[in-house]
């Protein structure tokens, strides 16, 4: 059967050397929290992990926003952690092979492995095709025709950041994604007149679902973006 999805290969970038100088206790420990993160942000985002590779994962999504929202708040959250590593990631999208019900088969799947490879530490790389999906709080950092082992032509290829920097003055309160208003999915205004700006429905959701005062509104806006 043929299917439309989108695809992401993530992965900690000095993983080996990590095992090698630390041991691998360290390793095991460092590996724990990237799950346990990786786990948070496609669940609140809705995007499911196929399949866990050692030291990275393989991402499907039928949508790709929800897609690439996943990669940029899973690399800033890991920037934010105590992991001594950082994330690279690499995504594409197109139409596959469903085999057997749950092995996809097709190029965007080796695409997105191969960008994934390419990308260094801290980096969200992907196909140009699949970043016209990126939620309005990212943006094309740049864009490049991109050789790639076992592919006979160039790969359109775009890196992602974020829009607007950290250490703005506003911030999902749920995944910490620095905003402003234009590029916020909704907003709340809250009792004392501030307003709460959200990067997705996923996020306002869980905050919903999870009340905080003003007072703990407002310190995560200045923690950690704000280095308070």
């Amino acid at each position: 059967m043929r299917v439309y999805r989108c695809f992401a290969f993530v992965d900690l970038s000095g993983f080996t050397a990590l095992t090698d100088h630390e041991g691998d206790e360290r390793a095991v420990a460092v590996l724990s929290q990237f799950r346990a993160i990786l786990r948070e942000v496609c669940s609140r985002r809705g995007v499911r992990i196929d399949k866990w590779l050692g030291d990275g994962a393989m991402l499907v999504s039928v949508q790709p926003m929800p897609l690439l929202a996943s990669l940029l708040d899973f690399e800033l959250a890991i920037s934010r952690s105590n992991l001594p590593l950082r994330v690279r990631c690499g995504a594409d999208d197109g139409e596959v092979i469903l085999h057997e019900g749950d092995d996809y088969i097709g190029s965007a799947v080796n695409t997105a492995a191969r960008l994934c490879d390419l990308a260094p530490g801290g980096t969200v790389l992907v196909s140009q095709h699949l970043a016209k999906g990126r939620p309005d709080w990212a943006s094309i950092t740049s864009a490049r025709e991109q050789e790639i082992k076992g592919f006979e032509d160039p790969i359109a290829v775009a890196e992602l950041s974020l829009a607007v920097l950290q250490g703005s003055t506003s911030a999902c309160p749920v995944c910490g994604v620095p905003l402003s208003l234009p590029v916020a999915d909704s907003t709340e205004a809250l009792d004392d007149g501030a307003v709460a700006l959200f990067c997705s429905e996923g996020c306002r959701e869980t905050w919903d679902r999870r009340p905080r005062s003003i007072t703990e509104f407002q310190g995560s806006l200045r923690s950690p973006l704000m280095g308070a």
